[in-house]
């Protein structure tokens, strides 16, 4: 063991799930459940700012008072059904390989694990729709080598705030100094920051344009060898072929000390 853990997103991580994952499954669920609204990709991408499917229901509801779904008893269950049921039309659409991981990501897991390092999953997702893409992205032995998943409701403040990174590391018995986190989005990397982690930031397709002051590097994937990364701001760690490995990882923990 290394001492060091490399933490990653699920959402826009490992696979850019958001388009063609959860928007798809949100509407269909809308549809059968008889919601009379669909989200567009342009409604949708702010709405990504608030972390937790569920969460992210209630603040599209509070924000369009005009639908009337019941009493306020009858939202809350609406909503935690129409949750589930989106969870599994999710999961049927990773299953059934609609969502290829990002460019890199199983290559850095499996370095990452090679090298020592822990790899652990933190998402605000349901568990089950995490382990349905780790499962699809970094296939099932893979996923046996890590050291966990964190996910869901396992915490009760969601990103941004710290608390899922904070129950990572506290899980594997790391260290902030020692933790890199991989991340797309404002929230998250807002919650890896103040975690005090350091994170580079793979860029999603509703996250190009978003700020990360924070960010050791911002990428638009880690890379592999069809698909070199392209450093956007910070650090340049990339290696020789042009990609982000542990020797990477380790340069941006050596930069924070």
């Amino acid at each position: 063991m290394t001492g060091r853990a490399l933490i990653l997103d699920c959402d826009g991580v490992l696979a850019d799930t958001e388009l063609d994952g959860h928007l798809v499954a949100f509407n269909r669920t809308f549809e059968e459940l008889g919601m009379p609204f669909r989200w567009s990709a342009e409604e949708y991408g702010p709405l990504l700012r608030i972390g937790g499917g569920k969460e992210r229901l209630r603040a599209y509801l509070a924000q369009h008072p005009e639908i009337d779904l019941g009493t306020s008893e009858e939202v809350d269950d609406l909503v935690v059904r129409a949750h589930k049921r989106k969870s599994e039309i999710y999961v049927e659409l990773v299953e059934g390989g609609a969502l290829p991981g990002r460019p890199g990501i199983a290559r850095i897991v499996t370095e990452a694990l090679d090298a020592g390092w822990q790899v652990a999953c933190a998402s605000t997702s349901a568990e089950k729709s995490v382990e349905a893409v780790l499962a699809s992205v970094v296939g099932p032995e893979t996923r046996r080598r890590m050291a966990g998943v964190f996910a869901g409701d396992v915490v009760p403040a969601k990103k941004p705030a710290p608390d899922i990174y904070l129950l990572a590391a506290e899980s594997l018995g790391r260290t902030a100094d020692e933790i890199v986190v991989i991340e797309d989005s404002q929230s998250g990397a807002a919650a890896a920051a103040a975690a005090g982690m350091a994170h580079v930031v793979t860029v999603s397709h509703f996250t190009a344009e978003d700020e990360f002051p924070a960010a050791a590097v911002i990428v638009d994937v880690v890379g592999d060898a069809r698909t070199p990364a392209t450093v956007r701001s910070g650090l340049d760690v990339r290696d020789g072929r042009g990609v982000i490995g542990v020797d990477g990882l380790e340069k941006i923990l050596a930069a924070r000390s």
